[in-house]
């Protein structure tokens, strides 16, 4: 069950007209925070992240599942069955929810490591195109405002100066 505070963030951010996936965003940061607090463990980044995705969308993020060339008929099944339980007011199975919970708490906790995150998100930027990151960035520019954007610009200029090479 995600914490209120959680639920709370991604309905502020539906309220502020951010997307599915923003909203989504805030249940992947709380497993990430779960899992380095060392509540359970999980076998990859991955399914880290597919964790905060299906629990953000029985919490009634309406994330619509994954293209099928993107993923698989498993993964796509499984995220129309999250859309489905958001509708449905059948209580999770006790114990089925006891065995998912002993089974993570015997996975590692290297899934949540700022190095393993790092490398899930290079290899996910990999896969768009540049088409995909100019309107990724176009939308960052509109919906981030005045000072989300002077945030952004100086948090760039940070990052150039720390990989820039040495004189």
């Amino acid at each position: 069950m995600p914490e209120k505070r959680v639920i709370d963030r991604a309905r502020a951010d539906a309220a502020a007209g951010k997307s599915p996936s923003v909203q989504a965003g805030e249940f992947v940061h709380e497993e990430m925070r779960h899992i380095r607090e060392g509540e359970h463990g999980a076998r990859s980044t991955k399914q880290a992240i597919a964790i905060g995705l299906s629990k953000a969308r029985r919490a009634g993020v309406k994330l619509p599942p994954p293209p099928p060339e993107r993923a698989s008929p498993q993964i796509r099944k499984k995220a129309e069955q999250d859309l489905q339980r958001a509708k449905s007011p059948r209580p999770k199975s006790p114990r089925r929810a006891r065995a998912v919970a002993r089974a993570l708490r015997r996975e590692t906790r290297r899934a949540a490591s700022s190095g393993a995150l790092a490398k899930q998100a290079r290899s996910a930027a990999k896969r768009r195109g540049p088409a995909q990151r100019r309107i990724a960035a176009r939308k960052a520019v509109a919906t981030k405002g005045t000072a989300g954007r002077r945030a952004a610009a100086r948090k760039a200029a940070n990052t150039r100066r720390q990989h820039a090479a040495p004189l």
